[in-house]
């Protein structure tokens, strides 16, 4: 589930599927009627602080229509997510962030989002570190 979520979870981008400009929402409701697994669906609705930058957007209830689960899968498809760049090259969490933050002006609701997101899906990413430390054999 984990794999395929983050294969899929920018698909919302596609000018194709993407009705509401909000990827993730977009793209849950076109793996949805695409009849994927509700895991991976309620995956992509939510990386990586969707649930901020819906509320930013004024599309918390859109969102709703996915179930919320903060879980192990959800904080590891975070820490993937947010640990990469652009250009798939590797970063630790605040320069991914900082990297985001660069592109939008303070206006922007993806700028407000991280704002008000970074705190919280920081400690995802300790979570998931924490884990994988614990997982490696010493």
């Amino acid at each position: 589930m984990l794999v395929a979520a983050a294969w899929l979870h920018d698909i919302g981008y596609s000018p194709e599927i993407g009705y509401t400009r909000f990827h993730p929402l977009d793209g849950a409701r076109w793996l949805q009627s695409q009849q994927w697994p509700a895991a991976v669906v309620n995956l992509v609705a939510h990386h990586s602080g969707a649930r901020f930058e819906a509320a930013e957007r004024g599309m918390a209830q859109e969102l709703s229509e996915f179930p919320f689960e903060d879980s192990v899968l959800l904080d590891a498809l975070v820490t993937a997510d947010l640990t990469t760049g652009p250009g798939g090259e590797r970063l630790s969490y605040d320069q991914r962030i900082d990297e985001i933050l660069s592109r939008y002006a303070p206006d922007d609701p993806v700028h407000r989002t991280w704002v008000k997101a970074r705190p919280v899906l920081a400690e995802s990413v300790a979570r998931t570190e924490k884990r994988l430390a614990e997982a490696q054999p010493r």
